[in-house]
This record gives structure tokens, C-alpha cells and sequence, in this order.
């Protein structure tokens, strides 16, 4: 019976899975963080942007103030927003026609070399109730 012999090359890449395997995984494990990072970064925004929209909402309303404003924004983001939108910073400004709210903060990090930060604003007219034309 004659004994059959591996051909050359093959002798070559032997070993070859593991060292791929070694240099993939890091590079795979560093995309997984990533993305998760960044889906951080997105609910970050939107917990901004809730909270900029509710204290918009109640600012804007006829005898309100910017301070029912902050202090509805607060609530909301002390209810929703601590695990992910960390150091929020909420703040609402209010004249006779129009109020504005911006909310920032920083997203909790996962990569410890990513520092990201959110911001989300929302303006709107004041509600003023008027008598009907006739």
C-alpha cells in the first residue's frame, strides 16, 4: 500500500485558523462594543428629546413658567434618564411669545476611549387663548 503524503502547501498554512482566529475575535469583540455604543448614543438622544418636548409642552402653556417648564423636564428626566444620558443639563427659557428648551448630556460610555455627548432643543409659540371673531 503505498502512503500517501500531504502536499507541501498545506504544511504551510497549518496553524494558519488559529492566528486568524486570534486577530479576528478583538477586532469582532471592538465592532459589538461599537455598535453598542452607539445605539447608547441614539436612546441617549431621544431621552433628550423626550424630556426637551414635555418641558416644552408645559412652558408653553398660557399661565405657565419657565420654571413649571424645568421643573416637569427634571421629573421626567430623573424618572427615565440617569442609566443612559448621564450630567443632563436641562435648560428653558420663556418670553411672552415664545419658549425654547435645550437639553445635553453626556451617553454612558462602553468604550472607555469614546466620549459622546447629546443635545436636543425645541422651541414653540406660547399659547394665548383669544376671544372668537363674530
Amino acid at each position: 500500500m503505498p502512503h500517501l503524503r500531504r502536499p507541501a502547501s498545506a504544511d504551510r498554512d497549518r496553524g494558519a485558523a488559529s492566528a486568524e482566529l486570534a486577530i479576528a475575535t478583538p477586532l469582532l469583540l471592538l465592532l459589538l462594543l461599537a455598535i453598542v455604543q452607539f445605539a447608547l448614543a441614539v436612546h441617549a438622544h431621544h431621552i433628550a428629546q423626550a424630556a426637551a418636548s414635555r418641558a416644552l409642552a408645559t412652558a408653553r402653556a398660557e399661565r405657565a413658567t419657565a420654571q413649571d417648564g424645568q421643573a416637569d423636564g427634571q421629573a421626567l428626566l430623573a424618572a427615565v434618564g440617569s442609566a443612559t444620558l448621564t450630567g443632563p443639563q436641562l435648560t428653558v427659557r420663556r418670553s411672552a411669545t415664545a419658549a425654547s428648551v435645550e437639553v445635553s448630556g453626556g451617553v454612558v460610555k462602553v468604550l472607555p476611549f469614546l466620549d459622546l455627548h447629546v443635545s436636543a432643543h425645541a422651541t414653540g409659540r406660547v399659547e394665548h387663548l383669544t376671544e372668537p371673531d363674530h
